[in-house]
């Protein structure tokens, strides 16, 4: 096919061919290229043109193979076995995983489960005209075992208040009343007129397993201070303790040593995963000071599920 002709970018206006004067086109005009002569071989060159067309694909389909042949010399099982996970690789990957990653203590695993059940109790009085008394009568602690609010703690935190107040974990205040004693076992159940809306309540957990030595942890407010926590270890089972008047003996109570001193009363004795076993009643102290001096005593939770009407384990 005849090529077009191409033109300069020269701006001058073309004459007409019939203008008379008219002068030879300068070195600027533009002329039309010549078309190509005819080959003298047309078969030869039909054949080269032919051939230049089709080498670009021919060169790709070339490379496409190869790329292919590649890959599937990558991917070949025979060539490159995968080597099978042993024993030895996961004992190394959970070794450095234990030296490089900083675990919680055994003691803050069981205190972060047992707070959000843990609550204050305040004691109050009521002045001559029948008022509230500011003044603080009792302070104690007790657990959430239902989380509509059913409370355990001891008797003789609540026994002389005229009013009872409960201080839960997330700072929420409500007054509460006692629905169920037990006074051979020191406990009381109380019933919280207002709860939180995300109440957790605590797990129990039998002690039929218990031994001595086992860890243990009393959660409370000594002396109004805390949440505290001072962890220990049980010391014994069964035990019998006099009440320093002597005038209740209490017996089947589980001994520890974890540090436990007015005010942690009425608190969870709870496993280092967080679950009661106990809830704390009294200290020893030989000289009658009410001091701890290692020896402690918790009802059996089985005792105090009891009180609030639960079934035994």
């Amino acid at each position: 096919m005849r090529r077009p002709a191409l033109y300069s970018s020269s701006n001058r206006p073309a004459k007409g061919a019939g203008d008379e004067g008219a002068q030879a086109p300068d070195e600027t005009s533009a002329e039309a290229i010549p078309p190509t002569p005819p080959s003298r071989f047309p078969r030869a060159a039909r054949l080269a043109g032919y051939l230049a067309r089709h080498q670009l694909y021919l060169l790709w389909s070339v490379v496409g193979l190869l790329a292919l042949l590649l890959a599937i010399s990558f991917s070949s099982p025979l060539r490159h076995p995968a080597r099978k996970l042993t024993q030895e690789d996961i004992n190394a990957a959970v070794l450095k995983t234990l030296e490089t990653t900083v675990l919680p203590s055994p003691g803050t695993k069981a205190y972060d489960t047992i707070i959000p059940s843990v609550v204050r109790i305040t004691g109050l009085g009521k002045d001559k005209d029948g008022k509230e008394d500011t003044e603080q009568r009792s302070v104690g602690t007790g657990v959430v075992i239902v989380d509509k609010g059913i409370i355990l703690t001891n008797l003789h935190v609540v026994q002389n208040a005229q009013i009872i107040k409960v201080t839960f974990a997330d700072g929420l205040e409500s007054t509460a009343s006692i629905t169920g004693v037990q006074p051979e076992n020191d406990l009381a159940v109380l019933q919280a007129h207002k709860i939180p809306d995300d109440l957790i309540a605590a797990t129990m957990r039998s002690t039929a397993d218990l031994a001595p030595g086992d860890q243990v942890m009393a959660v409370g407010y000594p002396f109004g201070i805390g949440p505290s926590a001072s962890q220990g270890v049980i010391s014994g089972l069964k035990r019998n303790f006099r009440s320093p008047e002597g005038k209740q003996m209490m017996s089947n109570l589980i001994q520890f040593d974890a540090a436990a001193n007015p005010g942690n009363s009425g608190g969870p004795l709870v496993t280092m995963d967080g679950e009661v076993v106990g809830i704390v009643t009294a200290i020893f102290n030989p000289n009658q000071q009410r001091t701890f001096v290692g020896i402690g005593f918790a009802v059996p939770i089985e005792n105090a599920a009891s009180a609030a009407g639960m079934p035994p384990f």
